[in-house]
């Protein structure tokens, strides 16, 4: 109970001391000669903004500077300058095993995740009886905890009681196959981990394709039907140019996602020999095996990979990304 009241006390003084922080640095900004309203909006955002100062843009360059040191989370980092890149590049037996299981999973998953959100999206935009429903079930996967959900997943692929196994029986003996142990064969893991994905594609993705094709103006495809376009021509030719912006959102996410997928496989816990994702072995590297310096040159290479996904989808936005009112050169 006093932990309890304890956290209770900690909700209410916190929103107190970010109040009383915001007033000093508003009448401070008025003591230089700030105006009013900009003073106000600064002050305002200030907690924020020393918020990110704090918690993401140091950390973010301190584990920069930690990736060039010997480091174990005890003592004093030790610089060794590029010794931890050149490890996990040529040393490290666990690295590029991990590179490539993460990169085929965001492979994989990314698309299924964007084509099956868009379908799903597309059966709920439909003007049916009881269409709300539909559209609230379908939404349920968003707010269960990721932890619920890997461990239901789990239960599923046990090699020795899961339900899947147990389906597919059947079929595996036909082909004189035993029980598949999806998470300590190195053949299966990527497969159990994609199937699990199928999962992502409803909830936010399928929401947030939905108010995409809502927007999409009913005057186009009533043109085109004027015109004799089907429904394959109208979806090509008009619902994908219009939501093409939707798209590259969730492409994006899907491949910032998927290239950081970590609690899902922390839960599930595949064995090392079947293979383990880019921040599991970061994790792993750095709070199981304290080479924070390891870990830290790990990540910037997570890094490095992901910006250079992005930076490539973005590159390619001029081929097939559309917005309203943009003139074609």
């Amino acid at each position: 109970m006093e932990q309890y009241l304890g956290t209770t006390e900690r909700w209410f003084i916190t929103p107190l001391v970010l109040m009383f922080l915001a007033m000093i640095i508003y009448l401070l900004l008025r003591k230089l000669g700030w105006k009013a309203r900009a003073a106000t909006g600064f002050a305002l955002v200030s907690p924020w903004l020393i918020g990110f100062i704090i918690f993401t843009a140091f950390p973010l360059i301190y584990s920069l500077y930690l990736s060039f040191t010997n480091y174990s989370l005890f003592g004093t980092p030790k610089w060794i300058g590029l010794n931890n890149y050149i490890y996990i590049f040529t040393n490290d037996y666990e690295f590029w095993p991990s590179v490539r299981l993460t990169l085929l999973y965001a492979t994989f998953t990314v698309p299924i995740g964007v084509i099956g959100s868009l379908m799903i999206a597309m059966l709920l935009n439909n003007r049916i009886k009881g269409i709300g429903a539909f559209r609230t079930i379908y939404y349920l996967p968003a707010v269960m905890p990721d932890v619920a959900v890997a461990l239901i997943w789990r239960w599923l692929f046990n090699s020795q009681s899961g339900l899947i196994n147990y389906v597919i029986s059947p079929f595996l003996k036909i082909f004189h196959i035993g029980k598949i142990d999806w998470f300590g064969d190195p053949k299966y893991v990527l497969w159990a981990f994609i199937i699990m994905s199928v999962w992502g594609i409803f909830g936010t993705n399928t929401v947030v394709f939905l108010a995409g094709l809502q927007g999409v103006p009913r005057s186009l495809y009533e043109v085109a039907e004027l015109d004799g376009a089907n429904s394959w021509i109208k979806f090509w030719k008009i619902t994908i140019p219009q939501i093409s912006p939707v798209i590259l959102l969730q492409v994006v996410m899907g491949i910032i996602s998927a290239l950081q997928i970590f609690t899902v496989a922390m839960f599930v816990r595949p064995t090392t020999g079947a293979g383990i994702f880019m921040n599991q072995l970061i994790y792993n590297r750095g709070f199981t095996q304290l080479h924070m310096g390891q870990a830290s040159a790990i990540a910037w290479v997570l890094f490095v990979i992901i910006l250079a996904f992005t930076l490539l989808v973005f590159k390619s936005t001029p081929a097939w990304v559309h917005y309203e009112g943009e003139i074609k050169r």
